[in-house]
């Protein structure tokens, strides 16, 4: 929803400043339409039916997983195509992963999003229509911003989304920010009241090879962006999540992990070790027995370790899968 646009237009139609509380309040709580939210008068559901879209995106299609995982894809106002995912857990957890650009800029060789052309930013009501979206289906409790684009370089209008997250039923301690180590990103984040937490795609800790997986390194060496994490650690004191996709002898070997080990300061840092998805790339994922090696040497040096559970797979909604099939943005 367009909140802006919905504030000019009650003061268009001459309602108190209580209004615009009330059609949010309804829109967090799940509401499908104006036509739900009973206190208020019929004459400004009908003029809002007329004048302010109930949501700034239409929905193209919805994938459904075998294990419950929801891909939806969106189109925008300019006709632009995005997508979103919603991951639900036995716990009664529900996880919405949100994109924060039309494609990405960045071109991290292994994620499908990487190879679509960067069209735009989203605006923060696209953003935060996304999560409602969800929020209309399932109880959200859960937040990343790891879909689609590099959060860190629209991050004016994630955090805007962000503040509204803890009305649909998402706290800011259960929200996440996912960056390449896009430096200025973090030191604002770092800056903010809010208690979001930080996830650091990380990769590989040689510098040359990074650069080799991800060009944004050449830019922004990982030397300097891991102090930039230690400065977040400093002033927010909650860990940064490590993100580490297992390419198959690439970046899954012993002597990576010990790499890795080397840079990661325990107590800054946990890792997340993501089984990688075949988005039709130059890589192959690594296999179980690889991954598991690989964190038990992590572990061994005393740094926190798990293996993520790969949700969404059989519907390209795993982690580095959302794309846009056409290519069109």
């Amino acid at each position: 929803m367009d909140l802006a646009l919905l504030d000019s237009t009650l003061a268009d139609l001459g309602q108190p400043a209580f209004r615009a509380r009330q059609v949010w309040t309804w829109t967090a709580r799940g509401a499908e339409s104006y036509d739900e939210m009973t206190d208020l008068p019929a004459a400004v559901r009908r003029e809002l039916t007329e004048r302010v879209p109930f949501s700034t995106l239409e929905v193209e299609r919805e994938s459904r997983s075998q294990d419950g995982t929801l891909k939806v894809l969106l189109s925008t106002h300019d006709n632009r195509k995005i997508e979103a995912v919603l991951m639900r857990y036995k716990d009664g957890r529900g996880s919405v992963c949100l994109s924060s650009q039309v494609g990405c800029a960045l071109t991290c060789t292994f994620c499908a999003t990487g190879r679509m052309k960067f069209a735009r930013n989203l605006t923060a009501g696209e953003i935060l229509d996304q999560a409602l979206y969800f929020r209309r289906r399932a109880d959200v409790t859960n937040a990343i911003f790891m879909g689609m684009g590099e959060p860190m370089m629209n991050l004016d209008h994630v955090l805007a989304a962000a503040r509204r997250l803890p009305d649909i039923g998402i706290s800011h301690r259960h929200t996440a920010i996912s960056t390449v180590g896009w430096i200025p990103g973090i030191d604002r984040l770092t800056e903010t009241k809010e208690p979001i937490r930080l996830a650091l795609s990380l990769h590989a800790a040689d510098e040359d090879l990074r650069s080799a997986i991800m060009p944004v390194n050449d830019r922004y060496p990982l030397a300097d962006v891991l102090a930039a994490c230690a400065r977040f650690y400093a002033v927010k004191k909650r860990q940064v999540f490590v993100e580490y996709v297992m390419l198959e002898g690439i970046n899954d070997q012993p002597h990576h992990a010990k790499e890795l080990a080397a840079v990661l300061d325990p107590k800054v840092y946990k890792v997340n070790l993501i089984p990688y998805n075949p988005t039709d790339s130059i890589y192959d994922g690594s296999s179980r027995e690889a991954i598991a090696a690989f964190r038990d040497v992590l572990v061994a040096k005393g740094i926190g370790a798990t293996i993520r559970l790969t949700r969404g797979q059989d519907i390209d909604a795993a982690c580095g899968q959302l794309a846009v099939k056409a290519g069109a943005v």
